[in-house]
């Protein structure tokens, strides 16, 4: 068992050494010379925003057709609020398109901003995914 413990520690030296010898660099002079390469600077700001959410979403809608996004019968639930249209399909408390007595695919601006208790505070947790179309 003695002989054991000592064979596996010296396997193990042994193989260290092959693999530091194997990594370590060479400085003959028959050795070909290997180009040092610098790494690029990593870019540690962030850049600016090019445009906000609803300038750079695609949907367009008018209020007639946001009234199809009212979160009933497989809809998604859509509400509009400054313009914005923001997806609240997967919000627990719009669940089936409705909140507090609000519904879905309606502009809610002056409702969210004058009855809401959070006003437009929690729409930075939703998705902006359009705009109203003027």
């Amino acid at each position: 068992m003695k002989r054991k413990l000592i064979i596996i520690p010296a396997l193990l030296v042994t193989v260290l050494l092959f693999v530091q010898g194997c990594t370590a660099s060479n400085n003959s002079p028959a050795a070909t010379p290997v180009a040092e390469t610098t790494a690029a600077p990593v870019q540690t700001s962030v850049p600016e925003p090019t445009a906000t959410a609803a300038e750079s979403a695609e949907l367009v809608l008018t209020l007639d057709e946001l009234a199809q996004y009212n979160g009933q019968n497989g809809n998604p639930a859509y509400i509009a609020v400054d313009g914005v249209i923001y997806d609240v399909t997967d919000v627990p408390q719009w669940k089936g398109g409705f909140h507090n007595g609000f519904t879905a695919g309606q502009d809610l601006t002056e409702e969210i901003k004058t009855i809401s208790p959070h006003g437009v505070s929690k729409l930075q947790l939703v998705k902006a995914v359009g705009k109203l179309a003027d």
